[in-house]
């Protein structure tokens, strides 16, 4: 059979150090799969996937925003986006990679992909909420989800550049960066857009907003929602709901989504935006809500994790001089555990239906 463009794998790549080529890469996935713990059976799986003659493969979203579902995207796409990712962090032929995300998800497919395009040397690990833990050498590039960095502070000097995504990062989980060498830097994307296609550096010389990648275009719907035009990774233009502030052709500020914007007596608030500034003084995992109220519509609750009551939580809050009065919330709630999403996202509607409200 013969072999399609993005079935070659640079000569330089290495998984778990060893040297892979497409004539073996078959044998290491199938090695997998039969022998392989569950994380590896999801590599082995998408690496034979990988190799086959579609030009296409199926690829499940987070299930953060709604329903999980499977959504088709091009090899050739893909391929694309990792030389992109590649170009922007100067990445080279035998740099190092740690792979600490699931692979039944973009982002841990694209660790695998960049990996293979870009000739990098890859190391896998089964994914954890303490990803460095074990770990000793350095790596030059990595990929987690903010509670990954958020319980790798320590020991981020064993990654060069890391890249954050799956949620937005707290103001005190950024605080806690700066000043250390590691790079870190928060993405904007999604699944459809094959990971991130906007990023943020966070620590040693901040970024205020997000700058795009090249060849996307970028504009805004009658909903001030994000409109995505990247003809190198999607064919169809994508109408997010994710509601921004376009500050030029190459930036933006993400508000928030407009699916849980709360409209509180007119006035409309966003989640996100108040969890950011929350974030300085509550110390459990939270979140904000609307839940239907006779008066406001819909009055501003705050929901933490935990089985204590904290009954002055509210009066700090009101100390907060980043704090407008309507971003205060009403009420608060508390929930021993939270509804998590597969990939450890905190699934708000399942929660918030758990707690009757």
């Amino acid at each position: 059979m013969k072999k399609l463009d993005w079935n070659k794998i640079h000569a330089d790549f290495k998984l778990n150090g060893v040297s892979i080529g497409e004539d073996s890469i078959s044998e290491v996935a199938y090695s997998f799969i039969k022998e392989g713990e569950d994380f590896e059976k999801e590599i082995g799986d998408f690496l034979q996937c990988w190799i086959d003659n579609k030009e296409t493969i199926e690829v499940r979203t987070s299930g953060s925003t709604g329903i999980p579902k499977l959504i088709v995207l091009k090899k050739e796409h893909m391929v694309n986006s990792a030389l992109a990712t590649g170009d922007y962090f100067n990445l080279k032929p035998k740099n190092t990679a740690l792979m600490c995300m699931s692979a039944s998800y973009i982002a841990g497919k694209m660790m695998l992909v960049r990996a293979m395009v870009l000739g990098l040397q890859i190391t896998i690990i089964a994914p954890s909420s303490t990803p460095l833990k074990n770990v000793v050498k350095q790596f030059d590039f990595c990929a987690m989800v903010p509670l990954q960095l958020q319980n790798s502070i320590n020991k981020l000097h064993t990654l060069k550049k890391v890249i954050i995504g799956g949620a937005p990062m707290s103001a005190s989980l950024k605080e806690k960066v700066q000043g250390i060498k590691t790079e870190v830097f928060e993405t904007y994307g999604m699944t459809e857009t094959i990971t991130h296609i906007a990023l943020k550096k966070i620590n040693n010389n901040t970024e205020k907003t997000f700058s795009i990648l090249p060849s996307i275009k970028i504009t805004k719907d009658n909903r001030d929602c994000l409109v995505i035009d990247a003809p190198k990774i999607t064919n169809a233009t994508i109408y997010t709901n994710d509601v921004v502030e376009i500050i030029s052709e190459t930036e933006f500020n993400w508000l928030g989504r407009v699916d849980n914007v709360i409209n509180s007596g007119g006035v409309k608030l966003h989640p996100e935006q108040i969890e950011t500034k929350l974030s300085t003084i509550v110390k459990n995992r939270f979140f904000v809500a609307g839940v239907p109220d006779e008066t406001l519509g819909q009055k501003l609750l705050l929901v933490l994790e935990t089985d204590k009551q904290n009954p002055s939580i509210l009066e700090e809050i009101k100390e907060l001089k980043t704090i407008t009065k309507y971003q205060i919330p009403k009420g608060v709630y508390t929930a021993q555990n939270f509804v998590y999403t597969p990939n450890g996202k905190i699934n708000r509607k399942a929660t918030l239906r758990a707690l009757n409200l």
